[in-house]
């Protein structure tokens, strides 16, 4: 295998790469590069593991202005490097700076440019997931990067009061008081963990955008007593794609949503972002399911 951070080798088109932490069993590079196989390119897709590197999450600028430096012609960032990885950029879209997260940066004649795909691909997801799920008042679980673009993604579909809660409630104040200033006209409000169980009550939909239920973090982030079947539960995690959340959910009637879509979308999104090649999704999606069943454990 070679060096994560070694420069682009020669005849390869594009060269990617994926910072976050955990990131070894993700499907985004075999997906990047499948998809560019497809449109006649070629493009090598490498993961920059924080954990595997000896790095820490704020390192993520040093890592960026490296990848930039060896020949990278872009980067996504996943967790827990979303928002840190902000004060490294040149320029945001307008949607990047309204979450206050990135998951895809660019690198070009304008310098390092940072984008959110990750909201719209939620937003795809749900609409093509649970068409028709009432979306008035939902429970959103985990506020980092990915729990910004989830809110701000429910928030745009329609939700008009949602809950957000996260162990740090700090952190989950912060995330309401910025979606009610971007939507001044609807709800939404910080829940403590303590009162996560009365809220799921009254709620139409659950969504889990914290790390709890990815290989790392197995467990589910709420008692799944509290599940029921009119209640729809949508889970960001799709390493594993049935999470223990999703299983529960299952097994107690309620519609769910598992994190494929967004991962598809937002990979599709980013890649041509990055390549200003048009990827094909309906592809994408159809490799997405032989690379996980590919990966499945026997």
């Amino acid at each position: 295998m070679s060096d994560p951070l070694s420069a682009r080798p020669e005849g390869v088109a594009f060269l990617l790469g994926l910072i976050g932490s955990g990131i070894g069993p993700s499907l985004t590079p075999p997906m990047h590069e499948r998809e560019a196989a497809e449109l006649g390119r070629s493009l090598e897709y490498r993961t920059l593991d924080i954990d595997e590197l000896g790095a820490e999450p704020g390192d993520v600028g040093a890592l960026m202005r490296s990848a930039r430096r060896l020949g990278f012609d872009g980067l996504n960032i996943t967790h827990p490097c979303k928002q840190l990885a902000l004060r490294h950029l040149d320029g945001l879209t307008p949607d990047a700076e309204a979450l206050g997260a990135v998951n895809t940066v660019v690198f070009g004649e304008a310098g390092v440019q940072g984008h959110n795909t990750d909201w719209s691909a939620f937003a795809r997801s749900l609409e093509a997931g649970l068409p028709g799920a009432p979306k008035d008042r939902v429970l959103l679980l985990g506020t980092g990067g990915a729990g910004s673009a989830v809110g701000y993604a429910l928030m745009r579909a329609g939700t008009g009061e949602l809950a957000v809660s996260d162990p740090d409630f700090e952190r989950a104040e912060l995330l309401a008081a910025n979606l009610r200033g971007l939507f001044p006209d609807r709800v939404c409000r910080a829940v403590p963990v303590a009162q996560v169980a009365d809220t799921v009550r009254a709620s139409d939909g659950l969504v889990n955008a914290s790390p709890v239920g990815m290989a790392h973090h197995p467990g589910t982030p709420l008692p799944t007593e509290l599940l029921r079947p009119s209640l729809w539960v949508a889970d960001v995690v799709y390493r594993p794609l049935e999470t223990e959340l999703l299983a529960a959910a299952r097994e107690r009637g309620c519609r769910v949503l598992s994190g494929k879509g967004m991962a598809v979308h937002q990979a599709a999104e980013a890649f041509g972002l990055i390549t200003g090649l048009v990827p094909d999704r309906d592809r994408m999606l159809a490799h997405f399911d032989g690379l996980e069943r590919a990966s499945a454990p026997a």
